[in-house]
């Protein structure tokens, strides 16, 4: 039995399923729907598409940070047990909740200093640290040492990619990614963004294309010029409630890179959800190193 627990969060989009099947222990991140709170619950309730129609019907969720009480929350019971933590968190660069997960390892360790706590930031979020996430925990199973497993998750973090375009520039408006004059001429223009996760953690948009369709096509072509290793990158396709879209995209994928083992779809959450909005459709994968 491993000495450590392995921990990692919600804003990582992995499904219910797999926290069942793996016994993971999970932190839920908050969000805010018409003034009521909510915590993600990586879809066990199985409101997704609810979610978004709520959003294509008006509805604005607000995301927050997670307390550093409540981190201590979580993490105490476990120093209480005698055991370690390995804490898998999502980038750093996207949010600042990662400095409240630091604070409550400062205190927490004052407290149990014969305690040990290591927090890899993954430089990612959603898909991408899942299969960060999928990986480790399989090295954790196989009884790798704490440090083992960081060190691993540390030296391959930056193959574990994202690509992705919305399908309303209203949201990245809304959260500050785009100036309201660039939502107003690209929605005009029925301009697509290709966005992707950096070396250091960020989102940037690397494209610009006409229409839903160039934007699919130019999502494949990504996945061709960054895939090396067919058998092994661990496919993941996140839709905001764009099922077809999504469907368009597996089938594409398998026609031009074979020799992928699998491909995975299901449902960006409410969090991440939030500030892309209805229509997003993501492919992620591990494979060569961010590009960019």
């Amino acid at each position: 039995m491993n000495s450590y627990v392995f921990m990692t969060d919600s804003d990582s989009d992995l499904p219910f399923g797999y926290v069942d099947e793996l016994d993971l222990t999970m932190v839920y991140m908050p969000y805010m729907v018409d003034g009521k709170e909510y915590y993600d619950d990586l879809g066990r309730s199985g409101k997704q598409k609810d979610y978004f129609d709520s959003m294509r019907a008006g509805a604005t969720p607000v995301t927050s940070l997670l307390p550093q009480a409540a981190y201590e929350e979580y993490f105490e019971p476990i120093f209480q047990q005698g055991k370690d933590i390995l804490f898998v968190a999502f980038s750093s660069q996207l949010s600042g909740t990662i400095n409240n997960i630091y604070a409550a390892r400062e205190e927490l360790l004052e407290k149990y200093p014969e305690r040990k706590m290591i927090v890899v930031d993954t430089l990612s979020i959603s898909a991408p640290q899942t299969i960060l996430i999928l990986k480790a925990h399989a090295l954790y199973r196989e009884g790798k040492s704490m440090e083992e497993v960081a060190a691993w998750l540390e030296e391959n973090k930056l193959k574990a990619q994202a690509w992705f375009t919305v399908d309303d520039l209203v949201y990245l408006k809304r959260g500050g990614r785009i100036s309201a004059v660039a939502a107003a001429f690209g929605t005009m223009l029925d301009l697509k963004p290709i966005i992707t996760e950096t070396k250091e953690g960020k989102l940037t948009s690397t494209d610009k294309v006409r229409g839903r369709k160039q934007a699919l096509r130019m999502l494949v072509d990504k996945a061709v010029e960054n895939i090396d290793d067919p058998a092994n990158a661990d496919v993941i396709i996140l839709h905001a409630d764009a099922a077809e879209d999504a469907a368009r995209l597996e089938s594409k994928l398998q026609e031009k890179i074979p020799g992928l083992n699998k491909i995975d779809t299901y449902f960006v959450g409410p969090v991440i959800g939030a500030h892309c909005g209805p229509g997003t459709v993501a492919v992620c994968f591990f494979g060569k190193e961010r590009p960019c």
